[in-house]
């Protein structure tokens, strides 16, 4: 009897462990944008980016300035840079995206620009080029209190279920910073292939 009920007190354990570490979270959609930093920006405009609206991500913002990005195959106009400048200039875009501007980017952590695909980013007061351009891996915002909660590290791969239509499981990896909002971001293929909507919930776990 001893031993069934240790074996119990283990399996109740490992349940409620398992239980630990699904949470729900909101999924949000990331299009298209550019982030520049202070020397680019010089470059390419005469006054301080202005707030369109604030994002869920502490001191984030989607600026009222756009800009063109463009390669020899293809362009986009009215790309949205998302403020505050930072120390690296950076184009995330779909593999959709990609296809027509005609490059192959990496899937990378933002700031991690090693074999980033060369871009130019343009407006009518001038131009940058450079090895910019990413896909950005499929993450999860959230402060190191959130982190804790749940039990993961920066970086850590988690499992992110998705239900629906078109149901399905990915991984994501975990983005922990002092400033982060507690939510998924995909990009839109991601987004379309699920058909995920803004705000839509999924399941976390490990």
């Amino acid at each position: 009897m001893q031993g069934q009920s240790n074996l119990f007190d283990f399996c109740s354990g490992i349940i409620r462990m398992v239980k630990k570490m699904e949470e729900k979270v909101s999924i949000n959609i990331s299009a298209r944008h550019v982030h520049l930093t202070r020397d680019a920006h010089a470059k390419l405009f005469d006054h301080d980016l202005t707030v369109r609206n604030p994002l869920n991500q502490v001191g984030q913002f989607a600026a009222n300035e756009t800009v063109t990005v463009k390669t020899a195959k293809g362009v986009f106009e009215n790309v949205r840079i998302i403020g505050p400048l930072r120390s690296y200039n950076q184009v995330e875009i779909s593999m959709t995206d990609a296809r027509k501007l005609g490059v192959r980017p990496p899937v990378r952590k933002s700031g991690h620009l090693d074999d980033a695909e060369t871009v130019t980013i343009c407006t009518e007061k001038g131009e940058v080029t450079g090895a910019f351009c990413i896909i950005a891996d499929r993450h999860v915002h959230m402060n190191p209190a959130k982190a804790q909660e749940l039990g993961v590290v920066d970086d850590e791969v988690l499992k992110l279920s998705i239900p629906g239509d078109k149901s399905g499981v990915i991984d994501v990896h975990a983005k922990v910073s002092d400033d982060g909002y507690y939510e998924v971001h995909l990009d839109t293929d991601d987004a379309n292939a699920f058909l995920i909507n803004p705000g839509d919930m999924g399941i976390l776990s490990k």
